[in-house]
C-alpha cells in the first residue's frame, strides 16, 4: 500500500555552498536537514550548484550506452576490472536479499591512475582505474562527463555532511577531519531499469531493486523523469519519491545509523520502473568514509543507549555490532551483492 499524500522535504542547500552566507542561514539549513533525517532519513536538495547541462549530458550518454548490444557492453565486464570492482554488469547479476535485481549498470569509483599509489600497489579492493565505455566517437566525452560529475558530487556531499555535523552539534569539519580526509570512499553507479523486465511473464520479482537500506554514509541520487523510487516511513507506509527537476534525492545509510547510535536511521527504500515502454535511469553517488577509517560512534551529548532495531530491519541484521575499518565493513557488504565476484577476489588474495 502506497501513501500518495505524504512527500519528502525539499531543502535549499545554497547557504552551504556560499562562502559569504551568514552562519545563521547555514544553521537554518542544518536544522532542516536534521529534521529530515529524524523524520524520514530522506530529503531532496535544490540549488545545489551542479550544472543542469552536466546532468543532462550524463543522462544522454548513459542512455546511448545501455542501448548498445550486450556484447559491446560486456567489453567492460566487471570481471575484467579485477579487485577494483569496476565495470558493467547485466540484468540479474546484482542481488538484493538474495533475489536478482531488474537492472543493469556500470560501477565507478575514484579514478587512480598512479600504479605507485599505496592502495593500488597493495592490491586493495575498490581502488584503481575505472573501466569506461570505449569504441564510439563520443566515449571520450562520456568519460569526462562521468569524472566531472563525480567531482561535483563529492564536493556537494562534503557540504551536506558538514551541515549534518552542525545538526548533531559537532564541528562543521568533523566528518572531513575524522572520516573523509583526502581520500573518502567515493562510489558512483549508473543504473538502467529496462521496461522489458517488468513485462516478463512468470517474473516473481518485478522490483528493479527490492527493499533495502544503503550500507554507507550518504547517498546522492539523480533520477531521470520516469520515477519509481519508494521510501518506507516509520509507520511502515510506502511513499513515492518522484523526480523533481534539478534536485537530488539524499538519504543516509547504515554507517550514519551506526555512528549516531540509531539517532539518525537509515531508511528502507525500493525501486521499480513505472514505464512499460521506456527504460528508467538512475545515478546514485555514495560518499563514504576513508577505507582505513575506524568506524566509531559519534560523541553525542545525551546519547547513552544504542537503539538497535535489528529485529525490525529488512535484513534482520544489526548495524551496531560491527567493529573495524570501513573497508572491512564494505567488503562484507559487497560479498552479499556480488557473491561470485567476492569469492573470486578471496581466492586471488
Amino acid at each position: 500500500m502506497v501513501n500518495e499524500q505524504a512527500s519528502l522535504p525539499i531543502i535549499d542547500v545554497s547557504p552551504l555552498l556560499d562562502l559569504n552566507s551568514h552562519r545563521d542561514n547555514q544553521q537554518e539549513t542544518a536544522t532542516e536537514i536534521h529534521q529530515a533525517c529524524r523524520s524520514w532519513g530522506f530529503f531532496y536538495v535544490k540549488n545545489h550548484g551542479v550544472p543542469l547541462k552536466l546532468q543532462e549530458e550524463l543522462i544522454k550518454f548513459s542512455r546511448k550506452f545501455f542501448a548498445r548490444p550486450l556484447e559491446e557492453k560486456m567489453q567492460i565486464d566487471m570481471n575484467k576490472g579485477g579487485r577494483a570492482w569496476r565495470g558493467y554488469f547485466p540484468v540479474g547479476n546484482e542481488l538484493t536479499s538474495g533475489k536478482p535485481d531488474g537492472k543493469e549498470g556500470i560501477y565507478f569509483g575514484t579514478e587512480i591512475n598512479d600504479i605507485n599509489h599505496p592502495k593500488v600497489r597493495n592490491n586493495t579492493p575498490l581502488h584503481g582505474r575505472n573501466q569506461f565505455p570505449s569504441g564510439k566517437s563520443d566515449d571520450d566525452e562520456f568519460r569526462q562527463v562521468i569524472l566531472t560529475y563525480m567531482t561535483a558530487m563529492e564536493s556537494l556531499g562534503r557540504a551536506i555532511m558538514s551541515a549534518l555535523a552542525r545538526s548533531l552539534k559537532l564541528d562543521p569539519n568533523f566528518f572531513d577531519k575524522n572520516y573523509f580526509g583526502e581520500e573518502p570512499t567515493c562510489l558512483f553507479r549508473i543504473f538502467n531499469y529496462p521496461a522489458s523486465f517488468c513485462q516478463q511473464q512468470g517474473n516473481e520479482n518485478l522490483w528493479g531493486v527490492g527493499e533495502h537500506t544503503d550500507y554507507g554514509m550518504l547517498t546522492l541520487l539523480l533520477q531521470d523523469d520516469i520515477g519509481g523510487l519508494q521510501v518506507k516511513t516509520s509507520r511502515n507506509e510506502w511513499i513515492q519519491a518522484p523526480p523533481v527537476p534539478n534536485t537530488f534525492v539524499c538519504n543516509i545509510g547504515d554507517m550514519l545509523d551506526r555512528m549516531t547510535g540509531g539517532y539518525y536511521r537509515s531508511t528502507p527504500h525500493r525501486v521499480r520502473n513505472l514505464s512499460t515502454t521506456r527504460d528508467r535511469l538512475s545515478f546514485p553517488f555514495f560518499l563514504d568514509p576513508n577505507w582505513d577509517a575506524e568506524v566509531l560512534p559519534i560523541p553525542m551529548k545525551g546519547m547513552t543507549n544504542i537503539n538497535d532495531d535489528a529485529e525490525h530491519r529488512w535484513d534482520k541484521s544489526s548495524v551496531h555490532t560491527f567493529h573495524g575499518t570501513y573497508g572491512e565493513y564494505l567488503l562484507k557488504k559487497v560479498s552479499r551483492v556480488f557473491p561470485d565476484l567476492a569469492q573470486e577476489q578471496t581466492i586471488n588474495k
